[in-house]
């Protein structure tokens, strides 16, 4: 997901450990490690998913909560079940996801920082260009696999609320959403998802590249250098980068994600189909515009720890997946 300086960086320049791009990895070894180490990371995140999703939700009694008290009223209610509702089902079915989002991040970045090379542009925005097209890229691949995914798990984790169906795990979730709707049903918010989070993630691997670009250069590393940074400097710039890039999609992306999540998990929409638009007017009609910033604290939370254990995590598994 992130890289920063030129696709044909050589393993023995001072930054090649922070370049390490799609022609350097063992695919095998790469997809293995990610998966075992992107699920730990999914359960640690997973609870304020789910406070976010609960407080997203018209009708739940929720949404005008502070995020803290949410967390403890799921506990108290539902116990620590209650916070990992939709885990199991997030998990496994994120693996096929994974291989598709990693796989086409990577190829894509790596062949736009070829593209790029020798243009008369600033080496931080050619990275920052490079990590954006990957991003987007990655989104408009994997988005038809994920969609369906996040309708089944983000209604098992509102079960019981007002205005959402009861279900007994995932497939039941499946059987009841085609029954009622149709196999489209399973694509509530997939116009929205493709045409708002394929820019947010061009925009997140964009400001991220870019930023840890400029942090290296700012700390007068250069390619150059005999001097390689170590290990603890890696982590706590890349760490760095994820988390401005994860603190900056929140902000844009918040309103864009709560209608969303009203879309897709909402069963008590009157007539018709549910809509981008019906969904917004009637968020509108309730809260006004602070409506669409309803879960904006956890949602600030979980994308700036989010970006900062994804990063760190995702640069480990690629110096782990080094074809030796």
């Amino acid at each position: 997901m992130a890289m920063e300086a030129e696709a044909t960086t050589a393993p023995d320049m001072a930054l090649a450990d922070t370049d390490i791009n799609w022609h350097r990895l063992d695919k095998t070894r790469f997809h293995i490690i990610g998966a075992i180490l992107f699920t730990a990371q999914s359960a640690l995140l997973h609870p304020i998913a789910v406070v976010k999703t609960r407080m997203q939700v018209a009708g739940s009694g929720l949404s005008h909560m502070l995020g803290i008290s949410v967390f403890k009223h799921i506990l108290k209610t539902d116990g620590v079940r209650g916070i990992f509702r939709g885990f199991g089902t997030s998990a496994v079915g994120s693996l096929p996801g994974r291989v598709l989002a990693l796989t086409s991040l990577e190829v894509s970045k790596d062949k736009m920082l070829k593209y790029t090379e020798g243009l008369d542009i600033a080496e931080a925005s050619r990275v920052g260009i490079a990590n954006g097209v990957g991003g987007l890229s990655s989104t408009l691949v994997s988005c038809a696999y994920y969609v369906p995914l996040d309708v089944i798990c983000q209604r098992l984790m509102v079960q019981g609320l007002p205005g959402t169906t009861v279900c007994n795990g995932p497939y039941d979730v499946v059987h009841k959403v085609i029954k009622a709707e149709g196999f489209r049903g399973m694509y509530r918010g997939f116009g929205l998802t493709a045409v708002t989070q394929s820019p947010a993630t061009a925009l997140w691997w964009g400001a991220y590249g870019t930023a840890q670009h400029i942090i290296w250069r700012s700390l007068s590393y250069r390619d150059d250098m005999d001097k390689k940074p170590s290990h603890i400097e890696m982590v706590t710039v890349q760490a760095t980068a994820g988390m401005v890039a994860g603190a900056c999609s929140s902000v844009i992306t918040t309103p864009i994600d709560t209608v969303k999540t009203r879309l897709q998990v909402m069963d008590n929409f009157g007539a018709g189909r549910p809509s981008v638009l019906k969904t917004t007017r009637k968020l509108l009609k309730e809260d006004g515009w602070r409506g669409f910033y309803r879960g904006f604290g956890p949602r600030f939370l979980n994308m700036s720890i989010y970006g900062t254990t994804m990063i760190v995590t995702y640069e480990l598994i690629k110096r782990l997946s080094v074809r030796q």
